[in-house]
């Protein structure tokens, strides 16, 4: 079985570096102590602050190797690879909504890295899989589960 190929940003793949140096050096020795400190505490059998650290650490464990594979099959966009002809991973677009109006700027990324709350939404989300490949000007069809929106593509930026 092949894992999945991770689209990452330059930006996507820093944070990705950083959490896993954050929770190797920092968060293990933290969970570690805790875990000497709670077996301190005599009888690990009804240890809540045992349980609580072991937890932690699988937690922190899985987190380590999901972040080891991501990075392995990283495929990294460089900005020189972003073209502004057509919406592809890596691009800043500004979309309107053709029924109201409004006006919307995503930035395309991987899946590993969206952030809806800061307008980074994936490639494989329902915009970003109706956007992706089209030009600025093009009125695209998005399947979301109140029905489907119309998006015109107003500009498309590095």
């Amino acid at each position: 079985m092949s894992d999945k190929e991770v689209i990452l940003t330059q930006d996507g793949l820093k944070k990705l570096e950083d959490e896993l140096e954050n929770l190797k050096s920092v968060k293990r020795r933290e969970v570690a102590e805790r875990i000497k400190v709670a077996i301190g505490y005599g009888d690990i059998s009804e240890n809540s602050e045992y349980e609580d650290a072991k937890n932690e650490q699988a937690f922190i464990e899985g987190r380590i190797i999901t972040l080891e594979k991501m990075l392995r099959n990283a495929r990294i966009i460089n900005n020189d690879d972003i073209n502004t002809d057509v919406v592809g991973v890596g691009n800043t677009v500004i979309v309107e909504d053709m029924e109201f109006g409004d006006t919307m700027e995503y930035t395309i990324v991987g899946s590993a890295e969206s952030d809806p709350l800061n307008n980074k939404i994936s490639n494989e989300s329902p915009v970003g899989k109706a956007i992706i490949g089209k030009a600025k000007g093009s009125v695209v069809d998005v399947n979301v589960p109140a029905g489907v929106i119309q998006y015109k593509i107003v500009e498309i930026k590095k």
